[in-house]
């Protein structure tokens, strides 16, 4: 049975100066204002789907792809510019920090507000209103106005209103954005026994993509408004982050005056190859780099690798052992096994040093990777501790029973 339709949903702004601030010029420039085209900029164009009832539907992205206005048009806070989406249920939506909640109103009316703007009666709302402050965990400020709440505690209260008021369809936009590993691993947990346990529909909007794969039936991948990939979560989010890496896992150059480098390193390629679909903490992959050396007096060459994590903390730093080579094209390669580093984003630079002492060239930055997370059988989708994530075995054995 399908839940939510969408056929053919378009949404378009208009850029340009709103008011003047004087109202003799704001008339003047309405008068004036044509229609045209080139002042719109399409967020969404002709986007169509279906989700099942029961479904958990992901969806991926990158910035200002689309996908917080299509949860909004569903969530009717937005209308489309064109098209129509079908619904069956009441949805409750959870797009930013405290919405469809009142500052001046406690924790504990917000609920009741919330559960009235779902067309829950008093009663149904007093019957799980000990649970949803439970899971909130905001028990002692229950009866604060929530304006005084931190961005943290209106996420919980805000989350475990939406979970708990007994919607058919429950919209997540970034959940994750906000919070502790705590609340987030109850969340994760809450949306899957929501559609798994009692049969509701979910849409989720997530950066995520550990919890998009194992949270989802089906991931949709949005790109500047349009619709371009939809399936399995694994294949679709492998195309995504493929597709996101591509300019940043290979350089190469043909000829040496237009390479990087001086008078005695010229980069010919650097690249960095995996033969997975999904980059993930399992995925050995190699780096490989070819250069013109053109020492007119050749020594000991040396070649490093650093690797950073985006905070600019050093993962690694490694080394070639020191090796006399002519002058000419030469190449090298570091192999990185799999289960070793941590998930996150990474970039690397080589350098090249002459006789262990004289530093010939210096290459940052040269490439930046994402790689994924990775887990089976656990409902916590938090950051794993740590800049590296060895597979060391861990063994339990049972010394008594009692």
């Amino acid at each position: 049975m399908i839940a939510i339709k969408a056929e053919n949903i378009s949404k378009s702004y208009r850029l340009g100066t709103i008011s003047a601030g004087r109202l003799r010029e704001d008339i003047r420039h309405w008068l004036k204002k044509q229609p045209v085209e080139d002042h719109l900029v399409w967020a969404l164009k002709d986007v169509s789907f279906e989700v099942n009832q029961g479904e958990v539907m992901g969806f991926i992205g990158n910035n200002g792809a689309g996908k917080s206005t299509l949860l909004k048009i569903i969530s009717r806070i937005a209308a489309p510019t064109s098209g129509r989406v079908f619904g069956k249920g009441r949805v409750a939506s959870l797009l930013e920090v405290g919405s469809g909640f009142h500052g001046e109103l406690s924790g504990r009316e917000n609920i009741f507000l919330n559960g009235n703007i779902l067309g829950m009666k008093k009663r149904e709302i007093q019957a799980c209103f000990d649970e949803i402050v439970a899971f909130s965990g905001v028990e002692q400020f229950i009866d604060t106005p929530v304006k005084r709440y931190s961005s943290g505690m209106y996420m919980r209260l805000a989350f475990a209103v939406a979970a708990h008021l007994n919607p058919e369809i429950l919209v997540v936009d970034e959940v994750l954005a906000v919070g502790d590993v705590e609340f987030q691993r109850k969340c994760l947990g809450k949306m899957k026994e929501i559609s798994g346990r009692k049969g509701k529909t979910v849409l989720f909007v997530s950066h995520n993509t550990q919890a998009l794969l194992n949270l989802c039936d089906r991931v949709i991948t949005l790109h500047k408004g349009q619709l371009i990939d939809e399936g399995k979560p694994a294949e679709v989010i492998g195309s995504y982050l493929k597709n996101l890496q591509s300019d940043y896992l290979y350089q190469e150059y043909d000829t040496p005056d237009a390479a990087p480098g001086n008078d005695y390193i010229r980069i010919k390629k650097v690249s960095l190859q995996y033969d997975t679909e999904l980059f993930d903490i399992r995925t050995p992959f190699i780096i490989r780099f070819e250069c013109w050396y053109a020492d007119r007096d050749p020594g000991s060459l040396i070649a490093g690798i650093h690797l950073f994590n985006m905070a600019g903390e050093c993962i690694f730093d490694v080394a070639s052992k020191g090796t006399s080579l002519q002058p000419g094209l030469i190449s090298g390669e570091c192999r990185i096994p799999g289960n070793f580093l941590n998930n996150g984003a990474y970039y690397l630079s080589i350098v090249f040093v002459k006789d262990t002492t004289t530093r010939l060239f210096y290459f940052e930055g040269c490439l930046s990777f994402n790689v994924e997370d990775y887990r089976e059988n656990t409902a916590w989708f938090g950051k794993w501790m740590g800049y590296v994530r060895p597979d060391f075995p861990v063994i339990l054995n049972q010394q008594d029973v009692v």
